[in-house]
């Protein structure tokens, strides 16, 4: 019945959010506050770690979606708060059709209202509104200078728009304030399109061009987590663009420009790309950028924005040879510019060539504790090929004895063949083994030699190391898999974890806690000791009861 009431269903919830998420958002049912539904949509506030602004766009039967400004939620995820909202809504489901409907009822009110104002009964209600709200007035006035062709005054308005003062209430701009300011730079772009379109394009690009600057200069002052500032400074950019394919300005100034926002310490606010100016440049205009990038990448070799800018118009001139150069004049002892260089060699069908660079990198670098595994995986993908399926091995089995990590003893096993893997493991064990004796754990071999136990699923053998270079985490993934053949054993660890997973607080630490405690009571079934869990929780619970959040935990948690 709720799912026809309100489009969407539990199930649903569970599957936009998560197992994990879904039931941490059932914590959160008593936290909801200031439900208010509307046409579509329904918003709410959560209480949790902050106070969270929740909306969920109803879709009727295409189903539900729904935004959170908690961290989580500004990934884009479908956050617990966002379930947390869904369950009360879902509770609420008999009324949301008359919340809905009445919702309908006042915007359609509100539009019939407006529809029989008079002209001086609206002017009336607009002159209230500009006297209240600020950011309307501005809007407002931009529109009126536009109207009459007031350059000056459009250029006030643009500059205002964009100034981040107002805002800054504390010498920076915070996220609560950002989207304000967003939307104001985002009416600075609308207002230098409409600049342009009205035959003023040459005005509008070099407002562009001082909307930029100050935008640059601002940035990295604002918490623009969620990237309103920087879509909107991106408009403005386009509208730079637009601007200046109507009134192209002189090639190698614009060049000049280019190249010194490009290079510019504060050039983070926007993706200035000279190439998107190519037809405005000429053939002129991009020598200037091309010696400009050239003399700046001179005085400053390794400079990223100096290199990239390079990278760009090498590129699209097509020389595979002069990139391969610019490439090489800086390589990354990662190999990963010397995997650069092979793809795009590959790609321009030099196959060969390709390949001698990447082998290049393994042999220049062979003794570097880490280097680019996909630099790795190109060299042994092309051996495979090959039919070189020796080499490849011994790639990974060389990459393996320098970094002795557990990624690089997976890909030596599954690079193995099956008649030869036990000698080979043999001598990677006694590799980690040996480097475990020295100093107490050695550097890679203690942490890694359990891990590639536990991976391998050699419990017996993860036993016998255990017991003098476990980590916590390392003991529970060992209890975990050995809880239904050693529930002893398994036992031991988890009570030992609970002890130390008492002080922590907050959801994460608590729900670790509730998995423990019903790992321990598993292997307490197996043995027949449910007595003895009984009474050690009840212990627990009357040790921790101040906790109402961990009680409430472990009550989900049937403890």
């Amino acid at each position: 019945m709720a799912r026809k009431v309100v489009g969407f269903g539990e199930d649903d919830l569970r599957a936009l959010a998560g197992a994990r998420s879904f039931e941490r958002g059932l914590g959160y049912l008593d936290a909801v506050s200031g439900l208010d539904v509307g046409e579509d949509s329904v918003t709410a506030v959560v209480h949790g770690t902050d106070v969270y602004e929740v909306e969920l766009a109803l879709g009727g039967g295409d189903g539900i979606s729904g935004s959170c400004d908690c961290p989580y939620g500004q990934e884009g995820n479908f956050c617990k708060h966002c379930v947390a909202v869904g369950m009360t809504v879902l509770r609420r489901a008999k009324t949301i059709p008359q919340q809905r409907a009445a919702a309908r009822a006042r915007s359609s009110g509100l539009e019939a209202w407006l529809s029989g104002l008079s002209r001086d009964q609206l002017l009336v209600l607009v002159r209230e509104q500009v006297a209240e709200d600020r950011e309307l007035r501005r809007r407002l006035e931009l529109r009126a200078a536009a109207a009459r062709s007031d350059l000056g005054t459009i250029r006030d308005r643009i500059i205002a728009l964009i100034d981040p003062r107002p805002f800054a209430r504390y010498g920076y701009i915070e996220y609560a304030d950002a989207s304000a300011y967003g939307r104001q730079v985002a009416e600075a772009a609308s207002a230098l399109r409409a600049l342009t379109a009205d035959g003023e394009a040459a005005q509008a690009v070099a407002l562009a061009e001082e909307a930029l600057r100050v935008l640059g200069g601002t940035y990295g002052e604002i918490d623009d987590s969620d990237g309103v500032v920087g879509q909107a400074a991106a408009a403005v950019a386009e509208a730079h663009l637009e601007a200046c394919v109507v009134a192209p300005p002189d090639p190698e100034r614009l060049a000049e420009w280019l190249v010194g926002r490009l290079l510019a310490d504060d050039s983070d606010v926007t993706d200035l790309d000279p190439l998107d100016y190519a037809d405005v440049l000429g053939p002129s205009g991009l020598a200037r950028i091309r010696q400009l990038a050239a003399e700046a990448l001179r005085r400053r070799p390794s400079g990223w924005a100096e290199r990239y800018l390079m990278e760009r118009l090498v590129k699209a001139e097509g020389d595979v040879d002069a990139l391969v150069a610019l490439y090489a004049q800086d390589p990354n002892p990662s190999g990963a510019t010397h995997l650069l260089i092979a793809e795009e060699l590959e790609t321009a069908g030099r196959t060969e060539e390709a390949l001698a660079w990447a082998e290049r990198a393994l042999r220049d670098y062979a003794a570097e504790t880490h280097i680019d595994s996909r630099l790795v995986e190109y060299v042994c993908a092309r051996y495979t090929k090959m039919g070189r399926v020796a080499d490849a091995f011994a790639v990974r089995r060389d990459r393996f004895r320098v970094e002795r990590s557990l990624a690089a003893y997976r890909q030596l096993r599954s690079a193995a063949a099956a008649d030869c893997w036990e000698v080979e493991r043999a001598a990677a064990l006694a590799i980690l083994r040996e480097d475990a004796r020295r100093e107490g754990g050695g550097r890679y071999g203690g942490p890694v030699l359990l891990d590639v136990l536990l991976d391998d699923g050699d419990l017996d053998a993860a036993w016998r190391e255990a017991a003098d270079r476990a980590d916590d985490r390392q003991w529970e993934r060992l209890a975990d898999l050995s809880r239904e053949i050693r529930p002893a054993e398994a036992l031991g660890v988890y009570l030992r974890l609970v002890e130390r997973s008492k002080e922590p607080t907050g959801d994460r630490a608590y729900e670790h806690l509730a998995g423990l405690l019903v790992a321990a009571r598993d292997c307490h079934r197996a043995l027949g000791t449910e007595d003895a869990f009984t009474g050690y929780l009840a212990g627990l619970r009357a040790e921790l009861k101040r906790r109402r959040r961990l009680m409430s935990i472990l009550d989900r948690h049937r403890l």
